[in-house]
């Protein structure tokens, strides 16, 4: 069921983006009068799941969902559809139109990509706000969850201040900024560090696989036994907070772990609050130092009311949520333009993380939230513009080039170079979808 849920957002985000962006490029070529010969969501190799043909377009679905597009008459384009291009150029075919208004219609599907991501981001903020972790609140630092961090330099406790200058809002966005980063500054003992992020992190974090190397340090609090604990008769219940360990207090598991690490095969005095009650409880180590329990989830209200951390929330009037949004949408280009650039550093190994649908259908979550779902519509809007406008022949930004080439210069390539050069892109971007996806097959593998 999670994985259909997964699918089903995937390809409900997918067909939107898709149907949206191709609409860039069909308005403007109507508007310029040019024939649009196919408008398709999918493609339609062999066959179509439904079509219907309405003037002189045929609107349709593909079987084939890896895209979609729009086939303007006159212009090479994926369909290579080159027996046109013998013939005398018409006056609705895109090649007899002037190049300023074959750009439009070039720029059309990304400039409705942009403008798609950055509405997503603004109507958000004026619907849901924003909330977060406040970083600043962790006044006890952070917990040190992975060998990763340590080869960072972090230790448990360390309050991480800023990244490459910029300084940390939200916790959540640690992991990104340390990604893209070069360096951070850390408080630790009331003594300010400034560290290296190595140019190989992205691949230690690829190849870990483990998880978050970082998190908020959160408390020992009780969620049940395991099927051998020793100490299901001990007193012990669900949703008790250990707040002490042999007389010492302690604040967070971390904290617990090292005692209980240090004191394996013994009997220790576990001191737990119950709601208001105080008492202590005798328990029995194994010989790994564990108690036989799992650990119990907290709410965010109820580790806000504990005082462990602050929840940042912000409202926002539709005046408030344009400026935030449009800074939102400007700060996940800008990151997402630093990491496509660390993906081209062989140094960084980042292209060992390029995924394919996989992992691009793995980021929706497994239950279905409209608020998650839009975040990540957004981002992926904002992912499919920029991708379009890289200069490569097959892609938007290929044609974009040559038209801006012939405005410049005054010389139109030929249309037998526009077909050698849209099977280059074309054998380009299919090998980049056949890496990212095979990445994807291993990732599954492993």
């Amino acid at each position: 069921m999670e994985v259909f849920i997964k699918a089903t957002q995937f390809l409900l985000s997918l067909s939107l983006l898709i149907v949206l962006h191709e609409l860039g490029h069909f308005i403007p070529a109507k508007i310029f009068k040019t024939r649009v010969e196919k408008f398709y969501l999918f493609f339609d190799y062999k066959f179509s799941i439904f079509k219907k043909k309405i003037g002189d377009t045929v609107y349709g679905i593909g079987w084939i969902p890896l895209g979609g597009y729009v086939k303007i008459s006159g212009m090479v384009d994926e369909s290579m559809d080159t027996e046109q291009l013998k013939q005398p150029a018409q006056p609705w075919e895109f090649r007899s139109k002037p190049a300023w208004q074959r750009l439009i219609i070039m720029l059309g599907g990304v400039i409705v990509n942009f403008i798609l991501g950055f509405a997503i981001y603004i109507l958000m903020l004026f619907t849901w706000g924003e909330s977060y972790l406040a970083n600043e609140s962790l006044e006890d630092g952070i917990w040190v969850t992975d060998s990763l961090g340590y080869e960072l330099g972090l230790q448990t406790g360390d309050k991480i201040k800023s990244v490459d200058g910029n300084a940390i809002k939200a916790f959540s966005s640690l992991p990104g900024a340390f990604v893209n980063g070069n360096e951070f500054v850390i408080e630790r003992n009331g003594t300010t560090l400034v560290k290296e992020i190595p140019v190989d992190f992205i691949s230690k974090l690829i190849s870990n696989g483990k998880g978050p190397f970082i998190q908020p340090r959160i408390p020992f609090v009780v969620g049940g036994f395991s099927e051998t604990s020793a100490n299901k008769e001990s007193g012990l219940q669900a949703k008790d907070l250990v707040v002490g360990i042999d007389g010492t207090p302690i604040k967070y598991y971390d904290e617990a772990k090292t005692i209980l690490n240090a004191s394996k095969n013994t009997a220790v005095v576990l001191s737990i609050k119950r709601g208001e009650t105080l008492q202590d409880i005798p328990v029995q180590l194994d010989a790994e130092g564990k108690i036989g329990i799992y650990f119990g989830n907290l709410s965010s209200k109820d580790m806000e009311k504990l005082g462990y951390y602050r929840l940042e929330t912000q409202t926002f009037s539709l005046l408030e949520a344009i400026p935030a949004g449009t800074a939102k949408g400007v700060q996940t280009l800008t990151s997402y333009v630093k990491q496509l650039k660390k993906v081209f550093n062989p140094e960084t190994g980042a292209y060992k993380g390029l995924g394919g649908f996989i992992s691009i259908g793995s980021i929706f979550p497994s239950t279905w939230s409209w608020e998650a779902f839009w975040n990540i519509t957004a981002f992926l809007s904002i992912m499919l513009g920029f991708m379009n406008l890289l200069p490569i022949p097959a892609l938007d930004g290929g044609h974009v080039v040559f038209t801006l080439y012939e405005m410049i210069t005054g010389r139109k390539p030929s249309d037998k170079f526009l077909e050698v050069a849209q099977v280059t892109g074309f054998v380009i971007l299919m090998a980049l979808l056949l890496f990212a996806n095979a990445n994807d097959v291993i990732k599954l593998f492993n």
